[in-house]
């Protein structure tokens, strides 16, 4: 990939083996879960990975579940999905930066390839126009972005 590709499109098939996959999701907002997984699942088929699907309760419960499977091991790379909408309540600003630290803190740590797919809107409607069928499908993007880190990972262990 050169610097002057799109990132989030720059991967349509991944060279060597088939990546094993697993998405983790939350599907509290299950259209929205459902709309972005569809949209990853087209990007991920493209590139001639084989994926698992795991269900959490919900978006707090991402990093232990991806702390648990990196654990279990066995899969390339990881794809979290899910959808936060803010409420009334301090809850939203909470789970949103309890789930982005520990995420990222996995992240830094392992060096795991990864796509991290979780919408952090002020309503449902945001959330459904980015989990439609279209070029604005955020786990599409997660999925782009997860193909190259795997790239990226490959590379720099052969």
């Amino acid at each position: 990939m050169s610097t002057k590709d799109s990132p989030e499109r720059a991967v349509s098939r991944l060279e060597g083996p088939p990546a094993r996959l697993l998405v983790i999701q939350a599907p509290y907002y299950a259209e929205v879960v459902g709309g972005m997984r569809r949209g990853a699942a087209a990007v991920l088929e493209q590139a001639g990975a084989t994926v698992e699907t795991v269900d959490v309760a919900g978006a707090y419960e991402l990093p232990a579940a991806l702390r648990m499977a990196l654990k279990r091991g066995g899969w390339d790379g990881f794809l979290l999905l899910g959808c936060v909408v803010r409420g009334e309540t301090d809850h939203y600003t909470f789970i949103c930066d309890a789930v982005c630290q520990g995420v990222m803190a996995i992240s830094a740590e392992t060096g795991v390839p990864l796509g991290f797919g979780l919408l952090t809107v002020d309503t449902l409607d945001q959330a459904i126009a980015r989990s439609r069928d279209d070029r604005m499908n955020k786990g599409a993007e997660a999925a782009h972005a997860l193909l190259g880190q795997l790239v990226l990972a490959r590379r720099w262990s052969a």
